[in-house]
């Protein structure tokens, strides 16, 4: 089969097409052929090191496909279901590996573009929305990128919640984007600080939760934008990591609340799981929740669509298609 393969951590050039053989599952494993792979910020951090990882590499997590085998115990599933995962083995390749229990099957009415595109970022936008900050109708967020692959999905499920939406972007074709997906406002922090504009649109008294998965460029205005007791998600950091910080600031400024949440440990059970993703893959199903897909690469160019992933060049979601 043909696969992404990392032999050593550095930029976009190490990520390798490569022949390997078709892996075999084993106990508790089923094998897919993959039909769509979802490219993510964490395989960005898994190239460059900063996620440790044992070398060589078959890098991705997310994809949809349908069964190929079913490894020894595996019950539940049969050759030929659509299934996805955010557990996948390796989804830069052809064929992969995934433990059952990560497994869900597609619902009808999805093509296994808009599967892959949904997993990771909508069941992320969903732990967010529903769990880190379970958000209320009337209730105000700030969401950093919004036009973004997460950004665009957690401001929909926002909005479907009755909370409002103030969203920041780049430019005004992903400020567009932002209020299609139901933003009540949008602001464009390459023409004005985002801060002073949060804390006018909110009449001084600021937000409830801060969503922000930027990091570095952001970190102190998102906690300057939290009304008091208020709560910052720092979900990502593709501006870098942020810097060190005393909790004594957070006294001061309103007994604020900080978290670094991730998405396993909102999935660690299947129930969890289940939950996530049949809320997340059903309104998607039925219309209810917008994908963007509009950015499809051949997997032998998944140097590229890393690349445009961090220099901020796409909306929505990225995919690699073998």
């Amino acid at each position: 089969m043909k696969a992404i393969q990392i032999h050593q951590t550095g930029g976009p050039e190490v990520l390798k097409l490569a022949d390997l053989p078709i892996p075999e599952p084993g106990p508790g494993q089923v094998l897919i052929r993959v039909e769509a792979t979802g490219v993510n910020f964490i395989e960005i951090y898994f190239r460059k090191g900063v996620y440790k990882a044992s070398l060589p590499l078959v890098p991705g997590s997310e994809a949809a496909g349908t069964v190929e085998e079913l490894g020894p115990g595996v019950t539940g599933f049969a050759a030929g279901d659509a299934v996805a995962s955010v557990s996948v083995l390796g989804s830069y390749a052809e064929y992969a590996l995934v433990p059952a229990a990560s497994l869900v099957k597609v619902p009808a009415g999805l093509t296994m573009e808009q599967a892959a595109a949904a997993m990771l970022q909508g069941m992320t936008a969903h732990y967010l929305a529903y769990s880190t900050y379970p958000l209320k109708a009337g209730e105000m967020a700030l969401v950093h990128a919004a036009a973004g692959g997460v950004g665009l999905l957690l401001t929909q499920m926002a909005v479907r919640i009755g909370a409002r939406v103030i969203a920041t972007v780049s430019t005004e074709e992903k400020a567009e984007l932002a209020r299609e997906a139901g933003a009540s406002d949008v602001i464009l922090y390459t023409e004005k600080e985002f801060e002073p504009e949060v804390k006018r649109l909110t009449g001084g008294k600021g937000v409830d939760v801060v969503y922000d998965s930027v990091g570095r460029t952001t970190f102190e205005g998102s906690l300057n934008c939290l009304r008091p007791r208020g709560l910052l998600a720092l979900f990502g950091a593709s501006s870098g990591p942020v810097p060190l910080f005393d909790l004594i600031q957070l006294s001061g400024k309103g007994s604020l609340f900080i978290t670094r949440p991730t998405l396993w440990h909102y999935i660690a059970t299947r129930a969890e799981l289940e939950w996530r993703a049949g809320d997340v893959l059903g309104w998607a199903a039925k219309g209810e929740l917008k994908l963007r897909t509009e950015h499809v690469y051949p997997l032998s160019e998944a140097a590229q669509a890393q690349s445009d992933l961090e220099a901020r060049k796409t909306t929505g979601k990225i995919l690699l298609e073998p």
